[in-house]
């Protein structure tokens, strides 16, 4: 391999699998997804980049790089159009600059030279974004505004339980500072290593816990963020009625309404006790019905994930050729018994059987090492030719069993007409007492060369038959700029234009992140 690693991986050079690593992989590849594997490509060195256009003040200038790595990787989140065309140098979008404020004033000067000089900023928290929410795409000039130097535990409320982060902090340390104060945000997206607390604020990032506060939104008590016409900082309140909430305008708002600095987040002490499951399911439609009378009957499991008898087989859950159902529950301070005999009783009531079930077990331990290690295999397995992509949705129970079957066909046709093959599993990763969160994984051969045209046919048929369906074009993955055009069609159109008023209004230049969520005028 080279030493570009740092350029288009998801971890460090460290990561980087070895010529062995990928020759020792690509059998069971082979063997257990039915795709055919290539010889494996060696990433290409950075290409040259265009000199920077943009005129930086020289009161700016400690902020500033212009390291070609530097830029490179700030052009590309974590999608897999971005690994491809990272691994193959065709590094194309890669900003003028990356500054990197260290304090609050700091963002309020760049904001303020930006306005005034007519730069577009794309607000930068741990590039993990899947959906096109950092590249700086059709623009002629443009500046990645790095979060991470604005980092760190600001203070603590134990009496409330709430933590003040600045928005550059990485959720390892977030959860490495709230430990000798025992407590914990209970926040673990699949991105947690590398993605930052402003990150999740401004896409509406989901943990993988399935229930409870699992979103984002759940853990908000407050946002401060600068705006191109001032500072917007809501009261840090537990509840209000006080007309619509100034934080939800902020929550997913992409960077584009204003840059989030500061945020106070919930916390809660560590659980003491622990429970997990395996149980089986004849097929992912027993599941679901499974999983919807759990949560309809009120118990609230902290896992709840269930995976098709494809995603089950591939992962070493289950390889009976049942689906399997991922339970986890987890207690503060009562013992867990009750809960968890009810949830049990319930499942085999449905037709389910228990395969592993009790305290501190291993049960889903394969899935979930699985799911930790999932970033890096998929970078594996582009490198040995594989077209390896996902996308999730979430619609209501009544709709879900339609969704997933047409959903499936449609991009199981697509990958024949493009790939010439493929397979599609489906797995529930949260569930609601009126819905669930299906999350689709793809794979098919890739041809070198035309990977990324191959997966925009296919993205495309998959977002055409989610909306058909009546699923959400993102449960928690964010809008993008690769989500715009379902986006545009999910939301009321006088939503729409409301939106763009309050953009014109906070951003009278338009000059933050332009094309995601809003477009321009």
């Amino acid at each position: 391999m080279s030493g570009t690693y740092a350029v288009w991986g998801w971890g460090g050079p460290e990561d980087e699998p070895s010529a062995a690593d990928l020759a020792s992989l690509a059998p069971f590849v082979a063997e257990t997804t039915g795709i055919p594997v290539q010889a494996p490509f060696r990433p290409r060195p950075l290409p040259e980049l265009p000199p920077p256009r943009a005129d930086l003040p020289s009161s700016l200038a400690p902020l500033c790089s212009t390291d070609p790595a530097d830029r490179a990787r700030h052009g590309i989140g974590r999608s897999y159009r971005d690994l491809v065309r990272a691994i193959r140098g065709e590094l194309t979008h890669a900003p003028d600059l990356v500054l990197r404020p260290r304090d609050e004033q700091d963002v309020v000067d760049v904001l303020d030279w930006a306005g005034s000089a007519g730069v577009p900023l794309v607000p930068y928290g741990g590039g993990t974004s899947v959906v096109g929410g950092v590249e700086p795409v059709g623009l002629e000039r443009a500046v990645s505004l790095d979060l991470q130097r604005l980092s760190g535990v600001v203070e603590v409320d134990p009496i409330s339980r709430a933590v003040r982060l600045r928005a550059g902090t990485l959720g390892p340390a977030v959860e490495e500072a709230l430990k000798p104060h025992g407590l914990t945000l209970r926040f673990y997206p699949q991105s947690f290593e590398r993605s930052t607390v402003g990150g999740w604020v401004a896409t509406r990032a989901a943990g993988h816990f399935s229930t409870r506060q699992t979103h984002i939104d759940d853990l908000v008590e407050s946002v401060r963020a600068v705006t191109p016409t001032g500072v917007w900082e809501s009261r840090r309140l537990p509840a209000s009625g006080a007309g619509p909430s100034p934080d939800r305008m902020l929550l997913g708002s992409e960077g584009t309404l204003g840059v989030v600095t500061e945020t106070w987040l919930r916390a809660q002490p560590r659980p003491v006790h622990r429970w997990s499951a395996t149980v089986a399911a004849a097929d992912f439609t027993a599941g679901a019905d499974a999983v919807r009378l759990l949560l309809q009957s009120g118990l609230t499991p902290a896992t709840c994930r269930l995976v098709d008898a494809g995603e089950s087989a591939l992962t070493g859950t289950l390889t009976t050729g049942e689906a399997a159902l991922v339970l986890g529950f987890e207690s503060l301070a009562a013992p867990l018994d009750q809960e968890t005999a009810s949830a049990l009783a319930l499942c085999q009531d449905a037709g389910l059987r228990v395969v592993e079930a009790g305290p501190r077990g291993t049960s889903g331990e394969a899935w979930r090492s699985t799911f930790v290690r999932a970033p890096y295999l998929r970078e594996q397995l582009i490198l040995l030719g594989v077209l390896v992509e996902t996308f999730e949705t979430a619609v209501t129970w009544d709709l879900l069993p339609r969704l997933v079957v047409q959903v499936t066909a449609a991009v199981t046709d697509a990958l024949v007409a493009v790939c010439g093959g493929g397979r599609v599993t489906c797995r529930l990763t949260h569930v609601y007492p009126d819905g669930a969160a299906p999350y689709f994984t793809v794979f098919a051969p890739g041809r070198r060369g035309v990977e990324v045209a191959q997966w925009d046919e296919v993205k495309v048929a998959a977002g055409e038959a989610i909306l058909a369906s009546g699923g959400t074009i993102t449960h928690h993955h964010a809008v993008g700029r690769d989500h715009r055009p379902w986006y545009d069609r999910q939301r009321p159109d006088p939503f729409a234009r409301a939106l763009g008023a309050v953009k014109r209004e906070l951003d009278p230049t338009g000059v933050l992140n332009p094309g995601v969520l809003i477009s321009a005028g």
